[in-house]
C-alpha cells in the first residue's frame, strides 16, 4: 500500500508539473521565442496563453517597449583638439527577437555591446566638429548623425535605435582650469582696452571742449570790443552833436565833471593859480 501510494503521488506531482509546463503567457508588453533543445521553433508576439510541449521546449522573452542604454561617461577630443567629457545615453527596441537572440541572447549582453557601439559613434563624430557646435542649434544634426551611424551597426542584431542624447558634456578640471584662466585674462584685455579707449575719448572730448571754450570767449571778446568801440562812437557822436548844440554849456558840464572828479573828499588841496583855466567858472558863470 505505501509503495502504491508513493507511485500515485509520483504520478500526480509529475502529471502537475506537465500540465504547469505545457503552456506560457506573454504579456502585451513582450514577445517570445520557443526553443525545443535550442532550436528555434516558433516566435510569438502576440499577447495571451500559448502551448508547448513540456520539459522539452522552453521560452525566452523580450520586451516589446522601449529600452535604455547608457554609454559611460569617457573623455572625446574635438576637432579642434579640446577635450570634453560626454555622458551620453541611447534608447532602442527588439524589432527582431530571432537575430537578438541570435547574436546576443539576452539584454545584459545587449547593452554591453551598446554601450562600445555608442562610445564608438561618440568618438567618431564629435571628433569631427568643434565644440561651438554642440552649443548651437547644430546639435540637433550632431546627434541625428550619431544615431543613423549607431543604427547602421546596430542593426544586425535586431536592434533598432529610436533616439540618442547627451546628456552632459563638461571640460576636465584641468582644461576647466586653463579655460577660466584664459577667459580671465582675455576679460582684463578687454577691459584694459576699454579704459585706454575711454581715456583717450576724454582726451578728445576735453581738448574738443577746450578749442570750442576758446572761440566761444574769443569770438565773444571780439562782439564785445566791437559793441564797445560802437557804444563809443555812438556817445562820441552824441557828445559832438551836444556840444555843436549849445557849446558854452558842454563847457561848463564839462569843468564841473572836473571838480566832481577833482575836488574829492580825501582829496582836495591843490596848488594853482588863482587865475588858472580850471577855476574860471569859480569867479564867473560864464566862465570869464
Amino acid at each position: 500500500m505505501n509503495q502504491r501510494l508513493l507511485l500515485w503521488v509520483g504520478a500526480s506531482l509529475f502529471a502537475i508539473l506537465a500540465v504547469t509546463n505545457c503552456y506560457y503567457v506573454v504579456m502585451q508588453t513582450q514577445q517570445a521565442i520557443l526553443l525545443q533543445f535550442r532550436e528555434v521553433v516558433r516566435i510569438t508576439d502576440k499577447p495571451g496563453l500559448h502551448f508547448k510541449l513540456p520539459f522539452i521546449q522552453s521560452v525566452m522573452f523580450f520586451e516589446k517597449r522601449v529600452l535604455a542604454v547608457d554609454a559611460p561617461s569617457q573623455e572625446i577630443m574635438l576637432a579642434e583638439q579640446k577635450p570634453l567629457e560626454v555622458d551620453a545615453f541611447a534608447r532602442y527596441h527588439i524589432i527582431d527577437p530571432l537575430l537578438f537572440y541570435q547574436r546576443l541572447s539576452d539584454e545584459r549582453i545587449a547593452n554591453d555591446r551598446l554601450g562600445s557601439l555608442l562610445n564608438a559613434s561618440l568618438r567618431s563624430v564629435l571628433g569631427t566638429i568643434k565644440m561651438a557646435t554642440l552649443l548651437s542649434p547644430e546639435r540637433v544634426k550632431v546627434m541625428l548623425k550619431i544615431k543613423d551611424q549607431l543604427n547602421a551597426e546596430a542593426k544586425d542584431f535586431g536592434i533598432e535605435i529610436i533616439d540618442v542624447r547627451i546628456r552632459r558634456t563638461d571640460l576636465p578640471q584641468k582644461t576647466s582650469n586653463a579655460v577660466f584662466a584664459r577667459m580671465q585674462s582675455q576679460r582684463e584685455q578687454e577691459a584694459a582696452q576699454l579704459r585706454a579707449n575711454g581715456r583717450q575719448e576724454a582726451l578728445q572730448t576735453t581738448s574738443e571742449a577746450d578749442r570750442l571754450a576758446t572761440v566761444i570767449l574769443a569770438d565773444a571778446q571780439g562782439q564785445s570790443e566791437k559793441l564797445k568801440g560802437e557804444g563809443d562812437r555812438k556817445a562820441l557822436e552824441i557828445m559832438a552833436e551836444a556840444t555843436g548844440k549849445d557849446p558854452q554849456f558842454f563847457a561848463f558840464w564839462r569843468s564841473l565833471s572836473a571838480y566832481r572828479e577833482a575836488l574829492k573828499p580825501d582829496n582836495t588841496t591843490y596848488i594853482l593859480s588863482p587865475d588858472s583855466e580850471f577855476f574860471r567858472y569859480f569867479g564867473n558863470a560864464q566862465g570869464r
